[in-house]
Formats: C-alpha cells, sequence, structure tokens
C-alpha cells in the first residue's frame, strides 16, 4: 500500500512542531486551559486572577509578574502578584499608584515596554522598600470598554528585553482576566 506524502509528514511531527514554533496566542490559551482544568469549578476571584499572574511569570520568563485592578477612579481595587517574597510584598505596604509607566498604560490604554526602567523619564514613585526592577512589559486591562487595571511582568529572565510574542502573551492572559474581573468583581 503507498504511503501519502503529505499523511507521512504529519505522522513525523509527532504531537506537533515544537512548543517554540506554535503561535504565542495559541500557547497562552493552551497553557490556560491546562491550568484551568487542574482546578474545576468555579475559583474565587482572586484565585483565578493568581492563575493569571502566576502564567504571566512563567511563560515570560519574568521575575516578577503582578496584575492590578482598578476603579472608575483609576484607584487600585486588587492587587495580585507572583514571584515577591512575603518580606518583599509587605515592604510595598500599599499597591502601585497611577502614576509612572503604569499610569500611563491606565491613561492611555497602550502596551508599554521599558528596557531600563531607572532611566526611563516615567520611572518614579517607587516605594521606599520596592524592590529593584529593570525592564517592564505591561498590558491595560479592558472591562466594559474602560482599562480597569493592567497587567505587567518585570525583569525577563533569559534576555534583557521583553519580546513582542511575550506581549501577545500578557494580552491573552489580560482577556482573560477581564472576563474574571468581569464575571465576579463589578
Amino acid at each position: 500500500m503507498a504511503v501519502n506524502p503529505v499523511e507521512a509528514s504529519f505522522e513525523s511531527l509527532g504531537d506537533g512542531p515544537p512548543e517554540s514554533y506554535v503561535d504565542p496566542e495559541l500557547r497562552a490559551l493552551k497553557r490556560l486551559a491546562g491550568v484551568l482544568r487542574q482546578h474545576p469549578g468555579s475559583q474565587k476571584p482572586l484565585d483565578a486572577l493568581q492563575v493569571v499572574v502566576d502564567l504571566a511569570r512563567e511563560m515570560t520568563q519574568a521575575r516578577y509578574a503582578a496584575l492590578a485592578i482598578t476603579d472608575a477612579q483609576d484607584r487600585t481595587e486588587g492587587f495580585v502578584t507572583s514571584g515577591l517574597t512575603a518580606a518583599e510584598l509587605r515592604g510595598l505596604r500599599t499597591p502601585p499608584l497611577a502614576h509612572g509607566p503604569l499610569g500611563n498604560l491606565r491613561g492611555d490604554g497602550r502596551p508599554v515596554r521599558i528596557e531600563d526602567l531607572a532611566s526611563h523619564p516615567a520611572s518614579f514613585g517607587f516605594p521606599p522598600h520596592h524592590p529593584r526592577m529593570k525592564s517592564l512589559l505591561g498590558v491595560p486591562i479592558w472591562s466594559h470598554q474602560e482599562v480597569r487595571g493592567s497587567l505587567y511582568v518585570t525583569d525577563k529572565s533569559a534576555t534583557e528585553s521583553f519580546s513582542d510574542d511575550d506581549e501577545v502573551l500578557l494580552a491573552v492572559l489580560a482577556r482573560h482576566a477581564a472576563n474574571v474581573i468581569e464575571r465576579d468583581w463589578y
């Protein structure tokens, strides 16, 4: 029996192309679906958002990740982190305020990517015990056609720069966070 060369080439792929070749949006959706399958049933909103933040940090290979939920006046109502020690989290004392790079993101609704936070003109207002951070990538969380928060990662471990793929991953995770916020928060 003759072997169809197209079928043979698909069989040689096994389960599909290597993870690095898969579209970043698909990677984020597959990873999110896999984690959500491990947590069946309804979760508390902060637990569901913790999943998002942990995935953001893992998938972008960042040192830290955080998600801030804001009200209509841009005051932080919820704050979830990943990668901070308990001591570092206590040192923050308050969640981020709506100024600096994240304030810009929440103000205009566009992603922000900064290679060197220390030299960036919008980088100010960090609390005294805030961990040092070099690079930042953040995306808005849209809810009911308003920016109602941000999802951001800092300090990529493999390289110094966050990529376009990292931004796509964060945007997918931010959309899931928006669904949680719309369903369970507002």
